[in-house]
């Protein structure tokens, strides 16, 4: 159990989280990670029900601190690193993704996500930024 508790304390965690650590403030293109003992949230928000979709199948990975976006932002223009900034998306492009994966993103298959969904969420982002 002291083996535990000395790990917490190293984390940070028994601490709140901040030990040593200035808190930083969260860049809009969703490109900076904060420890999420923080505080901070992703914003799960949504204005319809197609952003909706995207947001309950991809934002966990696609919106702000997401892990889509993190690596998107360390091998593109950070301004797109969010799925939902671009306005270069295909449709094509965005089922090639899912369906076979496409770098650190893996494959999703049609038990986790429907064709029907899939389409949803593609005609969302393929509309780009301005909605």
């Amino acid at each position: 159990m002291r083996g535990f508790l000395r790990l917490l304390l190293l984390l940070g965690i028994a601490a709140g989280g901040n030990v040593g650590v200035g808190a930083a403030e969260p860049k809009p293109d969703g490109s900076t990670v904060e420890n999420p003992f923080r505080g901070v949230m992703q914003d799960r928000s949504f204005r319809s029900s197609d952003e909706a979709q995207f947001v309950e199948k991809c934002g966990m990975c696609h919106r702000q601190m997401g892990m889509g976006t993190v690596l998107l932002a360390r091998r593109m223009d950070r301004k797109l690193a969010m799925l939902e900034a671009r306005g270069d998306l295909t449709a094509d492009f965005i089922a090639v993704a899912v369906r076979r994966g496409i770098g650190n993103m893996p494959r999703i298959g049609r038990g986790e996500l429907s064709d029907g969904q899939l389409a949803v969420i593609s005609s969302y982002l393929v509309k780009g930024p301005a909605r």
